[in-house]
């Protein structure tokens, strides 16, 4: 029963109710140095993925050349500033999110998607390995219609790969932020944020989903 209600996405009426209060967060990436909250240089461009575990994430989309901020938070939900704990009980219909600020003229957003496919599994709803529930859902929202192209386009060819190598079907949410949920990302507690910098050992489970991924040429 408890896997069952972990993995069923909870309506914005069950949502938990929340608070109005922002989570307090330091807003200086702890790698890159730039600015976490915003507002960034109007050459910039916004993203927001979710692959599991939101610590492995980010550390894979910081350590890209081009990406100018990361942050972690809770997206895709109706609770208002939702906590870890609550997130973790999928309470609130959050997935773990991580915002990615990049330069598009120093980075694609098609080797971004290439490091979001290829470091997780987008066929398993609602999990990533041994981590289960809709916080662990894959994800991507998108800010402008453009990206939303993009990114449907990128999912097409990456499942004619998963399919040619004989797995399963992507499951993965792709939507215009706006549309998910609430439409906010919301910062996750401090400590969260760049992680597996302040931990080098820590909990990590991303890694190579043994099908590549075909850029664009």
């Amino acid at each position: 029963m408890l896997f069952s209600r972990k993995t069923d996405m909870v309506t914005r009426d069950e949502a938990l109710p929340g608070r109005t209060t922002p989570m307090p967060v330091d807003g200086t990436h702890v790698v890159l140095g730039t600015s976490t909250v915003g507002p960034w240089p109007d050459n910039m461009s916004v993203i927001y993925v979710a692959m599991g575990c939101f610590w492995g994430a980010e550390r894979i989309m910081w350590q890209l050349p081009g990406v100018h901020a990361t942050a972690v938070g809770y997206m895709g939900g109706w609770t208002p500033n939702p906590t870890y704990e609550e997130t973790c009980t999928a309470r609130t219909g959050h997935t773990e999110s991580v915002l990615v600020v990049f330069d598009p003229e120093q980075i694609s957003l098609d080797a971004i998607m290439q490091a979001f496919w290829e470091n997780h599994d987008p066929t398993t709803p609602n999990r990533q390995g041994n981590d289960i529930g809709t916080q662990y859902r894959s994800a991507v929202f998108t800010t402008t219609p453009e990206q939303l192209a993009a990114v449907e386009a990128s999912a097409e060819r990456y499942q004619r790969a998963l399919t040619a190598g004989g797995f399963g079907t992507i499951t993965t949410q792709i939507g215009h932020a706006a549309d998910a949920g609430d439409g906010v990302f919301y910062y996750a507690e401090d400590y969260h944020q760049g992680y597996l910098h302040k931990n080098p050992r820590g909990y990590c489970n991303h890694g190579f989903c043994q099908v590549g991924y075909s850029p664009v040429s």
